[in-house]
């Protein structure tokens, strides 16, 4: 399933790589460097700390330049009264109004109300305009969303 990413998320993800490309790469090896001029390398907390951290630091680039090259950055049409990729979307239920915005798997951040396109309420609110009424199965149950307006 090809996973999808808003033009702000793919920004956010190659900004991240270049710094953990650069700056992050450069912090770490003078840390390695320092641990090492040490001596002990067998007993030295610092240089094993800094190993680890070295470790990670390429596990992200290798996880953030596959998610690069295997994601698909979705189109938006500004403009349009239909909810898409990048919508932000005003919805009705259980009297309260909410604006969610609809954003790729790796982008979701549902405390500031980034909802994927893959969550049962991204995936129903996809294609529908104002007006339109919309049930999704959510962990507490089936709730009903009235969308009030699209941008």
């Amino acid at each position: 399933m090809t996973k999808f990413l808003t033009p702000e998320g793919l920004k956010k993800l190659e900004d991240e790589l270049g710094m953990r490309k650069t700056e992050m790469r450069q912090k770490i090896a003078a840390t390695i460097k320092e641990a090492k001029e040490q001596g002990d390398l067998s007993e030295n907390a610092e240089y094993t700390e800094a190993k680890r951290q070295q470790a990670d630091n390429e596990r992200r680039i290798m996880e953030l330049e596959n998610t690069i090259r295997t994601s698909e950055v979705a189109s938006f049409v500004k403009g349009s009264n239909v909810v898409q990729m990048g919508s932000k979307v005003k919805v009705k239920f259980n009297g309260d109004e909410q604006i969610f915005e609809i954003v790729g798997s790796n982008e979701a951040d549902p405390l500031i109300w980034k909802i994927s396109n893959e969550s049962p309420i991204g995936k129903v609110l996809l294609g529908k305009k104002a007006g339109d009424k919309v049930k999704a199965g959510t962990p507490s149950g089936e709730k009903e969303y009235k969308i009030i307006e699209v941008k």
